[in-house]
């Protein structure tokens, strides 16, 4: 793994931070693959703002005793309608990680469109920010094999409003709607969303 540290994106509205349980999961998760047993309660560690909406930025490191850094943000939503396809089969980003430089590179290369949207061996991956799902025979489909699980993601396969299937890049055009997820938008349903190559 080329970073040390690993952060997660929060929710934040009038000093409520949301689906803590799904950040605490992954926190702990990525601490245990390093082998390290003493976690902290994230929820305990949050002292936000009690009026308006934030975006709470909590960057950790998997050393025992070492500060969780906590930061607020006043959040402005990207408004995507267009994705630009990146073809790459090397990119790996299974934990949230700070080191972020071949997803930046990516986005520089986006040609006029909103985001990108990452193709690894012909399936549909992410965009830079987000996961992505499409409505197909009357259920939302999203890729089984994310660049990164999503706690929103996780959350609503678990509730059952999403499922997940490999998704080729060659279907990308017949599905009549699209969909990103994240922490900060939750499920947002596109008006449009044109894929460009």
């Amino acid at each position: 793994m080329k970073s040390n540290s690993y952060f997660e994106t929060i929710k934040v509205i009038d000093g409520k931070a949301l689906h803590m349980a799904y950040h605490q999961k992954r926190y702990e998760r990525v601490l245990n693959a390093f082998g390290i047993k003493e976690v902290k309660n994230l929820e305990e560690q949050i002292k936000a703002p009690e009026i308006g909406l934030y975006r709470c930025r909590l960057v950790y490191t998997p050393h025992a005793n070492v500060p969780i850094i906590i930061s607020y943000h006043t959040y402005k939503k990207r408004v995507v309608n267009s994705l630009k396809l990146i073809f790459n089969n090397e990119i790996n980003y299974a934990q949230k990680s700070t080191f972020r430089e071949d997803l930046e590179a990516f986005y520089s290369k986006r040609d006029g469109c909103d985001d990108v949207l990452i193709i690894k061996n012909l399936l549909v991956t992410d965009t830079t920010i987000a996961n992505i799902a499409f409505y197909s025979n009357g259920q939302w489909i999203t890729p089984k094999e994310p660049l990164l699980k999503g706690t929103t993601r996780e959350r609503l396969l678990d509730e059952g409003k999403i499922v997940e299937t490999e998704i080729k890049v060659s279907q990308l055009r017949s599905f009549s709607k699209v969909a990103l997820l994240n922490a900060m938008i939750d499920f947002e349903i596109l008006e449009k969303c044109e894929f460009l190559i």
